[in-house]
């Protein structure tokens, strides 16, 4: 699924509302429903760019290293089973 908005996108977008404006001019504005908005909000609120780009990271980070985790306990089952049968 293709995103329309980039997460530096959704935190000018959220810091406009902080500013003062009212959320359904915001929503209106910038095309965007209010409850992606609040979604919006609950996920990257008071957050600024450089802390959404470090959040990005740091889920990416945790990707892989479930990626990993995961083939480990593959390999480690496999090898539990070849050791268990008698020869």
């Amino acid at each position: 699924m293709k995103k329309r908005f980039t997460e530096e996108q959704i935190v000018r977008v959220l810091a406009e509302a902080e500013a003062g404006m009212m959320v359904r001019d915001v929503c209106r504005k910038h095309n965007v429903s209010e409850q992606s908005f609040y979604r919006w909000k609950t996920k990257y609120g008071g957050m600024d760019v450089s802390e959404v780009k470090r959040l990005k990271e740091l889920e990416r980070e945790n990707s892989e290293l479930k990626h990993i985790v995961a083939e480990l306990t593959l390999d480690n089952r496999m090898l539990k089973d070849i050791n268990q049968k008698k020869w």
